[in-house]
């Protein structure tokens, strides 16, 4: 299947209501009747040309044309390039992975890139994106603690009820071993305890527990000084080990403290 080809028109159209009013693939797809594809391919193309809105709305569609499809370049059976944007954007969404993406993707161009290909351009999109901060975790030093954002479930076996059950995580930050148990709540005691026999499991005690600003732990959500839930604080006197509550992003950071206030537990 040949990708669709659009009028200079229509790539401009699309890329008006992509960059100046911020509408979703498909609300662009439906407005001018065009496939979601030719969308995302429009606005690969774009970004890879290096163009901004400002440039396309004084261009001519001839100087268009020749940005977006250089001299030379086949148009005859090109397989369209999957959105980046829009994939990072879904990975975001619990339970979303590059599969079931790629399956979409698919449904819409059913002779584009296969898997492997597809992870690939999605995955040098992202290397390109944004510096990291690389951290050095010395073995022992940190354990990191929390809950998993989407629940698991288990089947009671005598009436074959679902069950919704909270999933308790546990990682050490050098070897990222992992200790992972279901508990029925969030609350104080599922949450010591899962600390007891994450500790047995590892066979010693870290350096620090580090866990999210989970109210079960942590009473007052501050960035600057939380306050930690006194059964917490009594686990780690009797292990020795000290509760440091990851800190949490703020846009104004000078402005936070002013704002940290005690959790109701």
């Amino acid at each position: 299947m040949a990708t669709e080809r659009l009028s200079m028109r229509k790539h401009r159209e699309i890329l008006r209501l992509k960059w100046t009013l911020g509408r979703s693939h498909r609300e662009v797809a439906r407005s001018l009747g065009v496939s979601l594809g030719a969308v995302a391919a429009t606005v690969g193309r774009a970004r890879e040309a290096g163009i901004d809105w400002v440039w396309v709305e004084s261009a001519s569609e001839e100087e268009l044309e020749r940005r977006l499809y250089p001299a030379g370049e086949s148009t005859a059976g090109e397989r369209p390039r999957p959105d980046c944007v829009y994939l990072h954007t879904e990975r975001r969404r619990p339970g979303v992975t590059l599969e079931l993406l790629h399956d979409e993707y698919l449904q819409q161009h059913p002779d584009g890139y296969r898997y492997t290909q597809f992870c690939d351009i999605y995955r040098r999109w992202v290397k390109g994106q944004r510096l990291s901060m690389r951290q050095v975790h010395r073995a022992g030093e940190k354990l990191f603690a929390d809950y998993a954002g989407q629940k698991p479930h288990i089947v009671d076996p005598v009436t074959g009820e679902c069950v919704d059950v909270e999933l308790f995580v546990a990682v050490l930050g050098a070897s990222n071993f992992t200790f992972a148990e279901a508990t029925r709540t969030q609350r104080g005691p599922d949450w010591i305890a899962s600390h007891v026999r994450a500790l047995e499991f590892f066979g010693g005690v870290p350096g620090a527990i580090v866990p999210d600003q989970l109210k079960s732990g942590v009473t007052i959500s501050c960035r600057y000084e939380p306050g930690i839930q006194r059964t917490y604080e009594e686990l780690a006197a009797h292990y020795g080990t000290v509760i440091l509550p990851a800190r949490p992003a703020s846009p104004r950071d000078k402005d936070y403290a002013s704002h940290c206030t005690p959790s109701v537990l």
